[in-house]
């Protein structure tokens, strides 16, 4: 039986809104985080240290952050915090490299209580089958289906250095995605008429007329094109209602096979 291929952090490229080219997910993290606390960044920052010239992860206007990955990251940091003191030097990274920094209350600064904090989870059953046609993409005027994976980050106010319990958020999470599978996703719009269990479907396309009828049941109706994008937001707007009022903003990533898909945060209005 051939195995499955892994999929290494390398494999996936994580670009954000300014264009730039991160090497992890955590750096693309960071910069969404900045950016929605609309906090302006300069991505790896060039700074000369004893002569030489060191890299910097991001530097802000209120200081530079540095995300611990490996070993020589570790040397770096220490580094730039023993000669830089004009600034405030923050690291964050994977537990394995962060802990063996005794600065603890640099890797993370709280300036208010209660402390400000995210969570993200991942989960192999966060995943749905669906279908979908998009009139407007030539190539995806056809009906067709995929496969997509979940994750969701949640950004609010901790109590006691918790934002919400693991458990709790995934049972609320995969509440959500279970009703978007195996579901046919169509753009209300193009909704001519209906009875008491099925849609008649009807646009024109670039492959030609689409006259189709579906069972309710199975067919879920968009404000909009069926675009990953807009599948994000549709998932947003079904967690908002079951999260607690300690959480602030949610956002959505759905990926649309490998090395693809959307991400999408929004603020919540309560």
């Amino acid at each position: 039986m051939a195995s499955s291929p892994t999929i290494l952090d390398s494999d996936f490229r994580y670009i954000d809104k300014k264009g730039n080219l991160m090497r992890t997910r955590t750096e693309l993290t960071i910069a969404q985080m900045l950016t929605f606390l609309e906090e302006d960044y300069e991505y790896d920052y060039k700074l000369s240290l004893n002569g030489k010239t060191v890299s910097i992860d991001f530097k802000t206007d209120k200081g530079l952050i540095e995300v611990i990955d490996n070993e020589e990251d570790i040397k770096k940091y220490k580094e730039i915090k023993d000669k830089i003191t004009e600034q405030k030097v923050m690291a964050i990274g994977h537990p394995k490299y962060t802990s063996q920094i005794k600065e603890l209350q640099d890797i993370v600064f709280y300036d208010k209580t209660p402390q400000t904090g995210s969570i993200f989870l991942e989960d192999p059953s966060f995943s749905f089958d669906y279908a979908h046609i998009l009139p407007l993409v030539e190539k995806c005027s056809i009906l067709h289906g995929h496969t997509s994976s979940v994750m969701v980050e949640l950004v609010g106010q901790m109590k006691d250095n918790l934002l919400l319990d693991f458990g709790v958020a995934k049972k609320i999470i995969k509440g959500v995605v279970n009703v978007f599978d195996h579901k046919f996703f169509i753009n209300r719009k193009y909704l001519k008429n209906e009875d008491e269990s099925h849609y008649r479907i009807e646009f024109e396309g670039p492959n030609g007329m689409f006259d189709l009828q579906v069972p309710k049941n199975t067919t879920y109706l968009l404000e909009g094109e069926a675009t990953v994008e807009n599948l994000s937001s549709e998932i947003i707007k079904l967690l908002v209602p079951k999260m607690p009022q300690n959480v602030e903003a949610v956002g959505v990533y759905i990926y649309e096979g490998y090395n693809k898909g959307s991400h999408i945060i929004s603020n919540i209005s309560r």
